[in-house]
């Protein structure tokens, strides 16, 4: 018996070590979508610069987190409930680097604006930003709290992401049409735009990540096999 409650309490700080190195990747990609989306509408290169830096610390605790859930799953052969939660935490992290990778892109194509003159149009990436951004939190604190219905709410949220994304590219399409000197500026705003509709994809994953973790429910594609 003694035995027994070692082994389950090891399991247990090796899987809140995961999950905090999670946290932790999770943190980052925030701070680094935020210094992004800051360096374009503040259209300073050093944010930007940080923005991009961040990546590799990213990317490095995404190894990180891969390699200690092979270990866990190797070592302590959970199942039922543990199992998922482990599995679930190794699916989150690429989904949490790739919220890196756009957060980086965004913040490339910001540099690229900033050495041209201010498109008053950048303001349509504001609320698009936000709303990825609320999306992004709430998946991680659905993982983090087993909260089922929060993470619902997340998957929920992504249309209206999409229809914000589809409404600023009309806006800025037709704006390249009437002026076609600043055609490349324009372009970048669509681009960035398009990374942040994907933020809300992958927040979306982990959303459904959360759901699977905590009541053992796939609920990936739920919403095309109604719509169809």
């Amino acid at each position: 018996m003694v035995t027994s409650k070692h082994i389950l309490g090891t399991f247990d700080e090796a899987l809140s070590s995961l999950r905090n190195d999670l946290l932790m990747m999770a943190g980052l990609a925030e701070r680094s979508l935020d210094r992004a989306i800051k360096g374009l509408l503040e259209r300073n290169d050093d944010l930007c610069a940080n923005a991009i830096a961040d990546d590799e610390e990213i990317d490095q605790l995404e190894k990180q987190i891969d390699k200690d859930g092979f270990e866990i799953l190797l070592r302590y052969q959970p199942v039922a409930s543990d199992l998922r939660r482990v599995i679930s935490a190794m699916k989150l992290s690429p989904n949490i680097e790739r919220v890196g990778d756009q957060a980086t892109s965004i913040a490339k194509r910001a540099r690229k604006l900033n050495r041209h003159p201010p498109l008053p149009e950048v303001q349509l990436i504001v609320p698009i930003q936000a709303h990825a951004m609320s999306m992004f939190k709430d998946s991680i604190n659905a993982f983090v709290r087993e909260d089922v219905e929060l993470a619902r709410a997340v998957v929920a949220r992504d249309k209206q992401l999409d229809d914000m994304n589809r409404s600023a590219n009309r806006q800025l399409t037709e704006r390249m049409m009437q002026d076609r000197d600043q055609l490349r500026g324009y372009l970048n705003l669509i681009l960035i735009s398009r990374c942040l509709e994907r933020v809300g994809d992958h927040a979306t994953n982990i959303a459904e990540d959360a759901v699977y973790a905590a009541a053992a429910e796939d609920i990936r594609h739920q919403t095309l096999a109604v719509s169809a």
